[in-house]
């Protein structure tokens, strides 16, 4: 069974950055694409950013695009998050999610297509 175990969360000001972590079971990023999930009090789930398990080119929802990058170390198992510029709307608690695609769809990816959650980390912006 996939691993998943996020790290990296905590507050910071507008403007200010976070570098999340993703580390995986071994050899899941030879299998899964990982995606990044993000979940505000009150709102639906949303996926920000994907990276493919076949040739890790990343995907970006428009929210987060030019803002934040996706990465992967295959040795270390692990994908990061690097989140720059953070706004007031993008707190939230951060999922990374196993997806059994090599290739990501976007970053709209449907529940059923994941294999295995992360139990998150909490991302807060504020002055």
């Amino acid at each position: 069974q996939v691993q998943l175990v996020e790290s990296g969360g905590g507050l910071v000001q507008p403007g200010g950055s976070l570098n999340l972590s993703c580390e995986a079971s071994e050899f899941t990023l030879n299998y899964y694409s990982i995606a990044w999930f993000r979940q505000a009090p009150g709102k639906e789930r949303e996926g920000v950013s994907c990276i493919s398990s076949s040739d890790g080119s990343p995907h970006y929802a428009d929210s987060v695009k030019g803002r934040f990058a996706i990465s992967r170390d295959i040795a270390r198992s692990t994908v990061y998050l690097q989140m720059n510029n953070l706004k007031p709307e993008d707190p939230g608690v951060y999922y990374c999610a196993a997806v059994f695609l090599d290739t990501c769809p976007g970053t709209k990816i449907a529940t059923a297509l994941v294999g295995s959650w992360g139990q998150g980390t909490q991302v807060n912006v504020s002055s």
